[in-house]
């Protein structure tokens, strides 16, 4: 592999700035209430995760179970499934995950991945969209979210980066979809990452903030990829990537760090 890093990669249309889960960790994550604040902190991207309820809907959710952000124990009931993906729409979309951050938010709902995508959209913001399979559907869940995400933004000039952890999902997203972009997660650059990004044709590596140095930059921009990093909030780290060329920095500090 040439260790020169070409100059000549496609148009990378997405802000340097992102913020995780729409407003890092001032408003309940996942929510349109955190989409509305990080705007106001002037972001004009943002990242979330999504998932799929059991009749299919994508919906957005970072965790496996409900407990931590929502009141799914009192309202579902303790003999019921916890895991989202174990429930329809029509329950989800009844549950409160706005009081467990605080008395401003309660009541907010759980959105589904077509209102942020209107939300986006009608605003001209873009997204990052993680894919978040429920353990055993991972292929499954790529291939949904990526079908959702090419109906709701059809017609658009710049689609949702989709990204995920597991290679199946991405594959699923690419068999499905593959003109839309995708980026591969990594919390460690364990062995064949690179050319899993290759495999599955990926535009990104998306990376631990800590892991990137000037071996893993090169070796990413040389093969012809984007660089960005999750979850950065602090001064000294997002220079640390500015400083090395990095693409793109998520973090949860919307209030620290000026997109402009």
């Amino acid at each position: 592999m040439t260790n020169t890093i070409p100059t000549d990669l496609p148009a990378w249309p997405y802000p340097r700035w992102v913020a995780h889960r729409g407003a890092g960790k001032l408003a309940p994550e996942n929510t349109l209430a955190a989409f509305r604040l990080g705007a106001q902190h002037g972001y004009r991207m943002f990242e979330c995760d999504v998932k799929l309820s059991r009749d299919g809907v994508p919906f957005l959710m970072h965790d496996a179970t409900l407990q931590r952000t929502t009141n799914a124990r009192a309202k579902i009931g303790q003999g019921q499934s916890a895991v989202g993906g174990d429930h329809d729409w029509a329950a989800l979309s009844q549950l409160d995950a706005g009081s467990w951050h605080s008395r401003t938010y309660a009541g907010e709902p759980l959105p589904t991945l077509e209102a942020v995508a209107n939300y986006c959209i009608r605003n001209g913001y873009f997204l990052n969209i993680e894919i978040k399979p429920t353990p055993g559907t991972e292929r499954h869940t790529g291939e949904v979210v990526a079908q959702h995400a090419a109906r709701l933004w059809q017609g658009q000039a710049v689609p949702p980066l989709l990204t995920s952890f597991d290679p199946d999902a991405l594959e699923g997203a690419h068999a499905t979809q593959p003109e839309l972009p995708r980026g591969l997660l990594l919390d460690t650059l364990w062995t064949g990452w690179l050319e899993t990004a290759l495999r599955l044709e990926c535009q990104a590596v998306v990376c631990n903030h800590a892991l990137w140095d000037s071996r893993s930059v090169t070796q990413a921009k040389s093969a012809g990829f984007r660089t960005l990093s999750y979850t950065v909030n602090d001064d000294w780290a997002a220079q640390r990537l500015i400083d090395m060329g990095t693409d793109a920095i998520i973090t949860d500090r919307v209030d620290f760090f000026s997109p402009a």
